[in-house]
């Protein structure tokens, strides 16, 4: 079930595809290493399709043939590394959940700008079986577009200074005032 993206429009859609551009013309896309050789090819293509005609439940399809069989070895307590674990059944969910909403975000927060709106309010745009209680305390909060913006330019691939979003599956977005 995709993610519950109350502003998800035109001009939404028309600022997640510049983010994307942009991000792909900085070289700084994140490309997870679940991803196959192939998977990092057709990447950046099936990303700006979901964002100008799907969401994250389609980018997750579209994704599902470009996984690895096996995650890479974890590192060991010991100092070595494990045998590569299968891929989880749900890594082209989080995967496509993840990066979607994070230029979802981005793109609501250049449309609150360009609408003179300085904060965006967090929510929940999944419904989570356990919620993580650092996630629902972040639940109403304001954030400062331009800062949000800014954090979740910096911070491609891995968790932002400001928490938003708070790690895989926590199925917290923001939304327009």
């Amino acid at each position: 079930m995709p993610l519950e993206h109350y502003h998800l429009d035109v001009r939404t859609r028309t600022f997640m595809t510049s983010e994307i551009n942009s991000d792909l013309q900085a070289e700084t896309l994140y490309f997870s290493h679940n991803l196959t050789e192939e998977g990092c090819a057709n990447y950046p293509t099936l990303l700006l399709d979901a964002a100008r005609n799907g969401d994250d439940s389609t980018l997750a399809e579209s994704l599902l043939a470009c996984l690895k069989s096996h995650e890479k070895p974890r590192k060991l307590a010991s100092g070595g590394y494990s045998k590569p674990p299968i891929m989880r059944s749900n890594a082209h969910e989080m995967l496509a959940e993840g990066e979607f909403n994070r230029f979802y975000m981005r793109a609501l927060c250049l449309r609150a700008m360009e609408e003179k709106i300085p904060e965006l309010v967090v929510c929940r745009a999944k419904e989570v079986n356990n919620a993580r209680s650092a996630s629902e305390g972040m639940i109403g909060q304001h954030m400062s577009a331009e800062t949000l913006l800014n954090d979740l330019r910096t911070n491609v691939g891995v968790d932002t200074a400001l928490g938003l979003p708070p790690g895989p599956n926590s199925g917290l977005c923001v939304k327009l005032p």
